[in-house]
């Protein structure tokens, strides 16, 4: 190779240095950024300069070093580890706020202060010994009042509860319908960056900021639910999220919600999937049956990680929230129709945590509520079948019912509960006192059998019989302990989320310590080609000089 020639040689160094040194400089101001990646200069060979292509070796001669590009760190398998992991971490950090959610609700929350289900305990207590009064003097009118007041307090703080638990629902389900739009935005902005990541990258240079801009987008989406991914050999990335394409060729399939008309829960679905019809006005319309089939999430299947099915905050809100208020029925798998349905509880309520609450504590409270009556009405045909005094009758000779519904033709539920104004005005009705003036002490009995008697299981799948007096301890109880199990869960999973992270943080993630030697190395690699230039201009100079004397 010429002197001349030469020069490119040097020349091919400082500007491979130069973009080395750019690089690093880059990296180390980005050592703070959220989801930076750690970008590296490529180096390779220049073409080689032939000079002889003689036997038994070619003669050639090399020029120099040539920037191939400036490439991301990046580890595929840690990206989808990390991301797979992240999202079963977020499914069970909200499993886990609902239960604790729901344990204060309940009176035995974290937090140590009065709540209406402290209240609730409270009031089951004070309605026994109301109960345990009465039955010590049936016919005292103070005795009476007690148990007629502690009743109505009963009920009142039931409600309480029974509300909070609804109103947990729905703060749930705006969340959801945030998560969705979030959902959505992602892909939107994800399909915005591929078209522009293809479009730079269709010529020399690399859209490696875009690219960080995207996985960034790609840890997110992988927070709310099951997602894959696969980028082409332009840069195009196609994202499935639960099973289904959701940013693919172009296109974003946006996830449309179904409000039902009823409860005004939220569903998630594929409106690419869904049949939908138009109104006059030319407004599209999907109803419930129009949507099946195009439901995001399928919340029949059992969670498991083995079968990937607990992944995602989305789907975990959607699980806790549940589709509708529960009540006791749904225990014995009576449907929403009032239908028998074999299975009906273990595929629609006992996945949810709030419905499993509602159903539970709702059986409570139908109990209790129906056991007083009956025995009022028992008491009244055992005593005065033909009604002939008008034992513990109303006016129209039916027998006092304590507690009555709001609407006669639903059942007897928390929600549809409210006590007689007519005992609650006038206690004394409930005299308790026989035509021979003898106090009624059968009845008494049975109010007293009625909260002792251990008749009572949370729901099909616990054996453990229970009585009015340990039902909602052992509710509680087992809130809390499901609380402290998923809380366990979490916490385990945190600390393998957090493990990929740092591994995937090893590989992406900016060192400044490493920088700062790369920074020296491409340094003393610049200055190194700076003195071969120098020596060569030497050279050159001695040449020239010497023919020219």
């Amino acid at each position: 190779m010429s002197l001349m020639g030469s020069f490119w040689v040097g020349v091919s160094g400082l500007q491979t240095s130069n973009n080395a040194l750019n690089t690093t400089a880059h990296n180390m101001s980005n050592v703070d950024t959220t989801g930076y990646t750690r970008q590296q200069v490529s180096q390779g060979t220049r073409s080689y300069e032939t000079l002889s292509k003689s036997t038994p070796n070619w003669q050639q001669v090399g020029r120099g070093v040539n920037y191939t590009l400036t490439r991301q760190e990046r580890d595929l398998f840690l990206d989808k580890r990390y991301r797979r992991e992240s999202g079963r971490n977020a499914f069970y950090e909200v499993s886990a706020e609902a239960l604790e959610e729901i344990e204060y609700i309940l009176g035995e929350g974290k937090s140590g202060d009065p709540t209406v289900g402290h209240e609730f305990s409270e009031a089951i207590s004070e309605l026994w010994k109301a109960v345990q009064e009465l039955s010590k003097d049936p016919t005292s009118s103070v005795n009476q009042n007690l148990f007629v007041t502690r009743s109505y307090e009963f009920l009142t703080k039931a409600s309480a509860v029974y509300t909070s638990l609804g109103q947990y629902q729905d703060n749930l389900n705006q969340e959801i319908i945030g998560d969705v739009n979030k959902v959505n935005s992602y892909a939107a902005q994800i399909e915005d960056l591929n078209r522009r990541i293809v479009a730079i990258e269709s010529g020399k240079e690399h859209a490696n900021d875009l690219r960080d801009r995207r996985n960034t987008l790609l840890d997110e989406l992988a927070k709310m639910g099951n997602i894959s991914f696969s980028e082409d050999i332009t840069g195009y990335m196609s994202v499935r999220f639960e099973d289904m394409d959701l940013v693919k060729g172009g296109v974003v399939n946006a996830i449309d919600i179904y409000t039902d008309p009823v409860t005004g829960f939220y569903t998630p679905y594929w409106r690419v999937l869904a049949d939908a019809t138009y109104d006059k006005d030319g407004n599209r319309v999907v109803t419930e049956k129009g949507m099946e089939g195009a439901q995001v999430f399928d919340l029949t299947r059992t969670i498991s990680s083995d079968l990937n099915t607990d992944i995602g905050s989305l789907k975990s809100k959607l699980l806790a929230r549940g589709d509708h208020r529960a009540t006791y029925s749904e225990l014995q798998n009576i449907n929403t129709d009032g239908q028998y349905e074999e299975g009906w509880y273990d595929r629609h309520i006992s996945q949810s945590v709030i419905m499993n609450v509602e159903a539970e504590f709702d059986q409570l409270v139908h109990s209790i509520v129906t056991k007083i009556n009956d025995t009022l009405a028992w008491e009244a045909d055992r005593v005065d079948p033909d009604n002939e005094t008008g034992y513990l009758r109303d006016e129209d000779g039916n027998p006092y019912q304590l507690f009555q519904k709001l609407n006669e033709y639903d059942d007897w539920t928390v929600s549809n509960l409210r006590i007689n104004q007519e005992l609650r005005q006038n206690p004394a009705l409930l005299k308790f006192r026989l035509d021979e003036h003898s106090e009624d002490n059968p009845a008494m009995e049975r109010l007293k059998e009625a909260f002792e008697e251990r008749i009572y299981t949370l729901n099909p799948n616990v054996q453990t019989p229970l009585s009015f007096n340990d039902y909602y301890t052992n509710l509680v109880g087992q809130v809390a302990n499901s609380g402290s199990v998923m809380r366990g869960v979490q916490e385990t999973q945190t600390v393998a989320t957090d493990a990929l992270l740092n591994a995937r943080e090893q590989v992406v993630g900016v060192s400044s310590d490493e920088e700062l030697s790369n920074m020296i190395k491409f340094q003393n690699a610049y200055n190194a080609s700076s003195r071969y230039i120098n020596v060569v201009d030497e050279m050159l100079e001695h040449i020239l000089a010497t023919l020219g004397s």
